[in-house]
C-alpha cells in the first residue's frame, strides 16, 4: 500500500500547494482584484473535472497496458512544461474582464501538470483496487484530501513568509518530477492485466454492485455543486472586505477539505442527529452574514470566525451525506467523476454566471437557500430508504419555500436604497442619494462595502472636493502645495467618482490610470466631478501599475494610488518594485501620495518600506474628516526625495508624522508579501 499512499499524498500537496502559489504570481497582472482567485479557483475546478473524467475512461475503456501506454507519455509531457512559471506574454493590456485570459494563462501554464495531479487520487485507488482483493481504497481519498489541507495551511505560515515566490516555483517543479517517477512506478507495478477489476468484483453481493439510480447521481452533484459555490462565495466576501491573499483563499478552502477528511474518514464522525440541527444554526448564520458583510460591522473580529464556523457546518451536511452514499468501489470512478462535476458547476455558477448574470451577490442566497432544499432531502426517506409521511414532507417543502422567501427579503432589503447597481468582474458598483451629510444632499459610490467617492448635489458641486480628498487631506493639501509655483502634471491611479478632478485647475493637467471601464461610465452618467475638471485630462485603461510599467515617462509633479476594492489592498501596487516604476515617471521634486486608510490593516511600514528603498522620505497626515459633514476620515501617506518639501506650511500640523519604517519590518516585493504582521 505504501506506494499508493505515498503517490497519492505527493500529488493531493502539489495539487493544493500550487494553487495559492500561481494565483499569487498573476494576481497583480489582473488589478489585485478578489475576483482573480474565483478565475482561478473555476480553472482548478474544471481541469479536476478533467482529470476525473480521463481518470474514469482510462479505467473504464482501458486494460493495464494500455493504461500504462497511455500515463507514462503523459507524465513525460507534464515534467517537461516545467518550471510552472508564468510568461510575460500573457500579461493583459487595457481593462475590461480578463476572465477568459486568467483561464487562457492557467491552462498554458500548470495545464497539463494539474489534470496528471487531479487524475491521480481517483486513478490510483482504482489500481488499488485491482491490485488487491477485497479493499475499501475510500481511506486513500482521506489521505488525499490530508495531503491537500496540508498543502493549504503550510503555505501562508510557512512558504509564503519564507521563501520568495520564484523559488517556490522551482521547488514546486522539482517536487513534481519526483511525484511524475512515483506514479511512473505505481503504474508499472498496477499493470499486470491478471489483475483487472472485473476479477475482484464478481464475487460481491449483486445488490452491492448495482449501478447508482439517476436521481442519486443528481443528489452527489447537487451536494457538491452546493458545497463549491459556498465555497467562492463566501471566499469572495472575506477577500472583497480584506484584500485577496492567500491565507483567507486557503481559510475556507481548507475548512472545506478538512470537512471531506472527516466525513471520507469515518462513518462515525458525520452524524444527522448533530449536524443538522447545527445546519439550521448554519443557515441562519450564512444569511445573517450577508447584512453583517454590508453594514460594515467587525469583518475580523465577528463576521470571519461565525462564516467559518458556518461554512464548516455546511461543508460537513454536503460532504457527509455524499460519503454516506458513495457507491460499491467498481462505481468509484464514476462517483468521484459526478462530485467533480458538481464543484464545476458550483465554480461556473459562482465564478462565470453570477457576475454577468446578477445585479449583485445573488450567489450568496442562492447558495444558502439550495443548502437549505439539500438538507431536507436528507432526511426525506427514512433509514429504510421509505419516504416519510406526507405530512413531514409537505412541511419540510414549506420550511425550504418559507426560508426562500426570507433570503429574497434579506437580499431586497440591503438593495434597497441605491438608485443604481452594476457588477462585473472586478465588484459590485452601487450609487445612492443621502440627505444627512448637511445642507445639501450628496451622492455617494460604493464599491464593495467602501464610499469611493461623495458628491455634493449643489450648484458647482463637480468641483468640491469631498470624502477622502478634503482641504485638510493630506492629498490636498500636497497638490496645493506642489501648485503654488505654477501648473502641475498629476497622474491618479483609481477613478473612483473623479473627486480627485476637484484638485486639478485649468492650467494642470491630470492623467487617470484606472482598470475597470465601469467606472469610468458612471463617473461620466452620475456624477460631475470629471465633467467638470477644466485640467486638460484622459484616462488610460488597464491595470495603474502595469500601464505605467508599458509608458514611457510621464514626467509627473504628482503620483497618487487610490486603487481599492472595498478595504481589499492591490498589494502589488505597494512593493518596492511598484515604487521603482512609480519613481521612474516623476520629476526629481515629484510627489507619490498612498491612501492607506484601512480598518484592518496597518500599512505604514509597508509603504514606508517601499518608498525607502526606492530613495524616498516620507510623513503621514491622519485627518478625522470632522472639518465638513461631507468629509469621511482618512490617511494618507507622502512620499519625496526631497525632505524639505515636508517643511512647507501646509504640513505644519499636530496631524503629521514622519515616516520611518521598522528596521525589524521585512519590505514587500513581488517576490514576497506577509499580511499577518500588518493586520490591525
Amino acid at each position: 500500500m505504501l506506494v499508493y499512499a505515498v503517490t497519492i499524498f505527493l500529488s493531493a500537496f502539489l495539487l493544493f500547494q500550487i494553487q495559492p502559489m500561481i494565483a499569487k504570481f498573476i494576481l497583480p497582472w489582473f488589478g489585485g482584484s478578489a475576483a482573480v482567485w474565483s478565475a482561478a479557483l473555476l480553472f482548478f475546478q474544471l481541469v479536476l473535472l478533467a482529470g476525473y473524467t480521463y481518470a474514469h475512461f482510462l479505467i473504464k475503456y482501458l486494460n493495464p497496458k494500455q493504461q500504462l501506454k497511455v500515463h507514462l507519455p503523459l507524465l513525460v509531457l507534464a515534467v517537461a512544461t516545467l518550471p510552472i512559471i508564468p510568461a510575460d506574454r500573457w500579461k493583459p493590456e487595457g481593462g475590461g474582464d480578463p476572465t477568459f485570459q486568467i483561464l487562457a494563462l492557467l491552462a498554458a501554464t500548470i495545464g497539463l501538470p494539474y489534470m496528471i495531479l487531479s487524475a491521480t487520487s481517483p486513478l490510483l485507488q482504482a489500481w488499488y483496487v485491482r491490485t488487491h482483493e477485497g479493499v475499501i481504497p475510500y481511506r486513500l481519498f482521506a489521505l488525499s484530501n490530508f495531503g491537500s489541507m496540508l498543502a493549504l495551511l503550510s503555505y501562508p505560515f510557512l512558504v509564503e513568509p519564507n521563501i520568495v515566490l520564484r523559488t517556490q516555483a522551482w521547488m514546486w517543479s522539482g517536487g513534481f518530477a519526483v511525484f511524475g517517477l512515483a506514479c511512473a512506478y505505481a503504474a508499472w507495478k498496477s499493470s499486470d492485466p491478471k489483475n483487472d477489476v472485473a476479477a475482484v468484483v464478481t464475487d460481491a453481493a449483486p445488490v452491492e454492485a448495482t449501478a447508482p439510480k439517476l436521481g442519486t447521481i443528481l443528489y452527489w452533484i447537487g451536494l457538491s455543486a452546493c458545497a463549491s459555490a459556498l465555497l467562492l462565495a463566501v471566499t469572495s466576501n472575506l477577500t472583497q472586505n480584506v484584500a485577496p491573499i492567500p491565507l483567507l483563499w486557503i481559510a475556507p478552502l481548507s475548512i472545506y477539505l478538512l470537512s471531506f477528511i472527516l466525513s471520507f474518514e469515518s462513518d462515525k464522525i458525520y452524524q444527522r442527529w448533530i449536524f443538522l440541527p447545527l445546519g439550521l444554526v448554519a443557515l441562519a448564520v450564512l444569511a445573517k452574514g450577508m447584512e453583517q458583510y454590508e453594514n460594515n460591522e467587525d469583518v475580523i473580529g465577528i463576521l470571519i470566525p461565525r462564516l467559518c464556523a458556518a461554512f464548516f457546518v455546511a461543508c460537513m451536511i454536503c460532504h457527509g451525506e455524499l460519503a454516506k452514499r458513495r457507491p460499491h468501489p467498481k462505481f468509484l470512478t464514476q462517483y468521484f467523476l459526478m462530485v467533480s462535476v458538481g464543484g464545476a458547476v458550483g465554480g461556473l455558477f459562482v465564478a462565470f454566471l453570477a457576475p454577468r448574470a446578477f445585479p449583485d451577490f445573488w450567489e450568496m442566497p442562492i447558495a444558502i437557500g439550495t443548502l437549505g432544499l439539500l438538507m431536507a432531502l436528507a432526511v426525506w426517506h427514512d433509514d429504510d430508504g421509505l419516504p416519510r409521511p406526507l405530512p413531514i414532507r409537505l412541511a419540510l417543502l414549506i420550511l425550504v419555500a418559507s426560508f426562500s422567501v426570507y433570503l429574497g427579503r434579506v437580499e431586497k432589503g440591503i438593495s434597497d436604497g441605491y438608485g443604481m447597481t452594476s457588477r462585473d468582474f472586478y465588484g459590485v458598483l452601487r450609487v445612492r442619494d443621502d440627505n444627512d451629510s448637511g445642507t445639501f444632499p450628496v451622492r455617494v459610490l460604493i464599491h464593495g462595502t467602501i464610499n469611493h467617492g461623495t458628491q455634493l448635489l449643489a450648484p458647482d458641486g463637480g468641483r468640491i472636493p469631498t470624502s477622502y480628498f478634503g482641504n485638510t487631506s493630506g492629498i490636498n493639501r500636497a497638490i496645493r502645495a506642489k501648485g503654488e509655483k505654477g501648473p502641475i502634471k498629476i497622474g491618479i491611479l483609481g477613478l473612483g467618482a473623479g473627486v480627485t478632478a476637484t484638485l486639478a485647475r485649468k492650467e494642470d493637467t491630470v492623467h487617470y490610470y484606472e482598470i475597470n471601464p465601469t467606472i469610468f461610465d458612471i463617473a461620466q452618467t452620475r456624477f460631475d466631478f470629471w465633467k467638470a475638471c477644466p485640467a486638460d485630462k484622459k484616462i488610460y485603461f488597464g491595470d495603474g501599475r502595469l500601464t505605467l510599467e508599458s509608458m514611457p515617462d510621464e514626467q509627473l509633479d504628482f503620483l497618487a494610488m487610490d486603487a481599492f476594492t472595498s478595504d481589499a489592498v492591490p498589494m502589488h501596487l505597494l512593493t518596492a518594485e511598484a515604487y521603482k516604476i512609480y519613481g521612474r515617471h516623476l520629476k526629481p521634486d515629484g510627489v507619490i501620495a498612498i491612501n492607506i486608510s484601512n480598518r484592518y490593516l496597518d500599512l505604514r511600514n509597508v509603504v514606508s518600506a517601499s518608498a525607502k528603498a526606492n530613495g524616498f522620505s516620507g510623513i503621514m497626515i491622519y485627518d478625522d474628516g470632522s472639518s465638513e459633514p461631507y468629509y469621511v476620515g482618512n490617511t494618507w501617506t507622502l512620499f519625496n526625495r526631497d525632505k524639505n518639501f515636508f517643511n512647507h506650511p501646509n504640513f505644519v500640523d499636530p496631524n503629521t508624522t514622519e515616516l520611518v519604517p521598522d528596521p525589524k519590518f521585512r519590505g514587500w516585493t513581488d517576490d514576497y508579501s506577509n499580511i499577518l504582521n500588518i493586520l490591525n
